[in-house]
């Protein structure tokens, strides 16, 4: 199989690359900087401006299967408003240089897998499946915008999968070792309330769960990527302290993280629970579906997360 990757130079994009690589398929990853860094060995670095198909967009005659991670991290701070934009912007312009590509192939490739995010479904209600509407704050809006960038292919007869994806945990990667360092300096405890969702799921069932869409013929629209244990804030952030043997009792307010973050604050303290339904009754099965096996793995006897 042949896989082209946007945004493929980011964290989740060299899992999925290097796993893909291993099982002796062929990968090409677009980015902004033609230079191939840490990416694994054997995928082809295409550069793009992601904006357009221009110069890269005869590629897409060869390909099987696209999978768009084009986004902006949500992790750059502050949330200003020319920020915002840039979320905005990086996600529904790689979006539509996708659509143009293969509009413009003679051979299409048969799926796009699209990525999206949790907070699809808004802060606050009941717990959410795929069949939940989208809210109406900012992430929620901005994740709407980022699915309708690539809906124009399923009128072409591309197989189209949403996955909506959870925080990502990873060894030393993504926002977890972020989110542990108050933890090893001694000052974890809970975030605001601490009673809001905690959305989260492990590399290894992210980077899973997106192959088996992929191979799932059957498999179109929205998937909640998120592991299938609810976990509140409060609870994510007592089992972490247990994992790096750390205390667990300094509370942050939530109105000094609203303070100091500004609108990124809705990350940490406010939050809907949502569960993975279609993914699950797919049969796909999760490799840490709870918070102690997925730590367990992440920081074994409580091992630095950088390492």
């Amino acid at each position: 199989m042949k896989v082209l990757i946007s945004g493929g130079t980011g964290f989740i994009g060299r899992a999925l690359a290097a796993s893909l690589l291993k099982d002796g398929h062929l990968v090409w990853l677009l980015s902004r900087s033609a230079a191939s860094g840490r990416m694994p060995p054997g995928a082809q670095v295409v550069k793009w401006d992601a904006r357009s198909a221009a110069g890269w967009g005869g590629l897409m005659n060869e390909i099987d299967t696209v999978v768009n991670l084009c986004g902006k991290s949500l992790s750059s701070w502050p949330w200003t408003k020319a920020t915002q934009r840039e979320f905005l912007e990086s996600r529904v312009f790689a979006g539509a240089a996708l659509v143009e590509a293969i509009q413009q192939a003679s051979h299409r490739p048969g799926v796009l897998l699209q990525a999206s995010g949790i907070n699809h479904y808004g802060l606050r209600g009941s717990r959410a499946d795929e069949s939940t509407p989208p809210g109406e704050d900012f992430l929620a809006r901005l994740t709407v915008d980022w699915e309708a960038a690539t809906r124009p292919l399923e009128e072409l007869g591309v197989r189209r999968v949403v996955t909506r994806s959870a925080v990502v945990l990873g060894k030393g990667e993504g926002l977890l070792p972020l989110m542990s360092l108050p933890v090893r300096l001694y000052v974890g405890g809970p975030l605001g309330s601490g009673e809001q969702s905690m959305p989260w799921i492990h590399i290894a069932d992210e980077i899973g769960a997106m192959r088996f869409l992929i191979d799932q013929e059957s498999a179109r629209g929205p998937y909640n990527l998120i592991a299938p244990q609810p976990t509140s804030s409060a609870e994510f952030m007592r089992r972490l302290a247990h994992a790096l043997k750390r205390p667990y009792w300094f509370p942050t307010p939530a109105f000094l993280l609203r303070l100091v973050l500004g609108g990124m604050s809705v990350l940490v303290v406010e939050g809907r629970f949502s569960q993975p339904k279609r993914l699950s009754e797919s049969g796909f099965r999760f490799r840490f579906p709870g918070l102690e096996e997925a730590f367990a793995d992440l920081f074994p006897m409580g091992s630095n997360p950088h390492s």
